[in-house]
């Protein structure tokens, strides 16, 4: 089985209403189970937002450290999930479901080398 990064790009500003929220949530528990029990589910977590990260560069060699994020954007990575699954198709309908629940966009991409679990 192939590995998937279903990225969740979410939009920058309000987070939607806590009643909104506690929804998307528990449907995403539900969500995150079924893959688990498909044994799809390898690993996922929500990000903080983008103005919490550090982003290093090398030159030479020194590394250069900046706040923020790398590049500013109006949607940001925002939270993934790793799947094991047999093919794009497959990969394919756990990011729309994954989309369907979050209600955002989800990029679906495979890895460029297998990994091992």
């Amino acid at each position: 089985m192939k590995h998937y990064l279903l990225s969740v790009y979410q939009p920058g500003g309000t987070p939607p209403p806590p009643e909104v929220l506690a929804r998307i949530m528990a449907d995403l528990d539900v969500l995150n189970q079924d893959m688990k029990e498909a044994g799809a589910w390898v690993f996922g977590a929500g990000l903080n937002a983008p103005d919490t990260a550090t982003v290093l560069r090398a030159q030479g060699d020194e590394v250069l450290v900046t706040d923020g994020p790398f590049a500013q954007s109006e949607e940001y990575l925002g939270g993934f999930t790793i799947v094991k699954a047999a093919d794009l198709d497959a990969a394919l309908e756990w990011g729309s479901r994954l989309s369907r629940v979050t209600t955002l966009p989800i990029e679906v991409r495979p890895f460029a080398h297998e990994v091992e679990d």
